[in-house]
């Protein structure tokens, strides 16, 4: 049975090693990129499904700045960071729109 995955090799160069090393910060950084990105899309859902619009234009505004900067990064790609930032205004907008007719 070999489910084992294979063990990985040591580079042997020492632009290898580096390369590496440098792999081992990157992923560490561009993770925290990540969940930090995926954190600010998810507080924005929940003030919108809560229905307070102060709130979601406010986190809104903190989310269009994480999603470029992700973008910028290369982390994700910038058509997916306009197309969230997209999808993610079109339900404020629902939201601030409707709610002075509730009020």
């Amino acid at each position: 049975m070999a489910t084992a995955k294979p063990k990985k090799k040591n580079p042997r160069l020492a632009s290898g090693r580096k390369r590496v090393r440098q792999d081992v910060k990157i992923n560490a950084a561009n993770t925290s990129l990540r969940s930090k990105y995926r954190t600010a899309v998810k507080n924005v859902e929940k003030a919108v499904a809560s229905g307070d619009a102060n709130k979601a234009k406010d986190l809104f505004a903190k989310a269009q700045s994480i999603v470029d900067t992700i973008a910028d990064k290369g982390i994700f790609h910038k058509n997916k960071a306009a197309r969230d930032k997209s999808r993610l205004s079109t339900k404020v907008k629902a939201l601030v729109l409707a709610a002075p007719k509730a009020a």
